[in-house]
């Protein structure tokens, strides 16, 4: 079987465009496929133009688990042209706040051992669909061996923050939706969304269609909460000055 890499997508803001055109930047309700393998393929060092070395990451099959939706927002930005100071057109960007996925790619195992490696110690940056969404927290959740996507998305804990899961306490969600590629064998209906990676490339950057299922799973139970911080009292720097 294959194993499975799952990421932990959390930040104050993301953006996951699939369908952005000239000044208006829209985002997904979720993750896209071209967004997660982007991010990897930035933390392996694997440049834009390396259409060869992208075709292993764009064939791993993907998978997300909305934990927190998070609110969408709208920014108009402004920007001036580098060399003329022209005033360029006003844009119009969306962007999900406070949101939370756990994302899965399912593939070969020394494939996913070598991502989990780099999004440890990524050659770039990691940012959440856009170089000004940076993620909150670490990234990675772990890897699966001899595991099947499904099944991860549904037993991974519930990575909800916790002010969001005290917030709902009194009315805790029945379920999680997940949004993934079809298994093979599945003749489950499905959607399309041209966010399967074909290059990267800045002169030619080029999606296709990938077909998307939609579920529900259980809430599993949540993550373990960190352990207690030690104890901070900036006044305890300070010489007493009786003694």
């Amino acid at each position: 079987m294959s194993s499975v890499l799952v990421l932990r997508l959390a930040g104050p803001m993301q953006s996951w465009g699939a369908s952005s055109r000239f000044t208006r930047r829209t985002t997904e309700s979720a993750p896209t496929k071209s967004g997660v393998i982007g991010l990897l393929a930035g933390a392996a060092g694997i440049q834009r133009g390396d259409d060869a070395r992208l075709v292993p990451l764009a064939a791993l099959r993907f998978g997300v688990r909305i934990d927190q939706p998070g609110t969408r927002i709208r920014d108009f930005q402004t920007a001036h042209h580098g060399v003329t100071g022209k005033s360029m057109p006003l844009s119009e960007r969306f962007y999900l706040a406070d949101a939370v996925f756990v994302a899965a790619l399912e593939g070969d195992h020394e494939l996913l051992a070598g991502l989990d490696a780099a999004v440890r110690t990524p050659v770039y940056p990691p940012f959440l669909g856009r170089r000004s969404c940076p993620p909150a927290a670490p990234l990675e959740l772990g890897l699966h061996q001899n595991a099947r996507l499904e099944t991860v998305l549904e037993n991974v804990p519930w990575q909800a923050s916790a002010w969001y899961r005290r917030r709902l306490r009194d009315q805790r969600p029945e379920g999680l939706s997940v949004l993934r590629e079809a298994a093979a064998d599945e003749r489950s209906a499905a959607d399309s969304l041209r966010d399967q990676p074909l290059s990267f490339a800045a002169a030619h950057r080029r999606h296709a269609l990938r077909t998307v299922v939609t579920t529900t799973v259980p809430v599993p139970q949540p993550r373990a909460a960190a352990a207690s911080a030690v104890r901070h009292d900036p006044f305890d720097a300070l010489e007493d000055e009786s003694s």
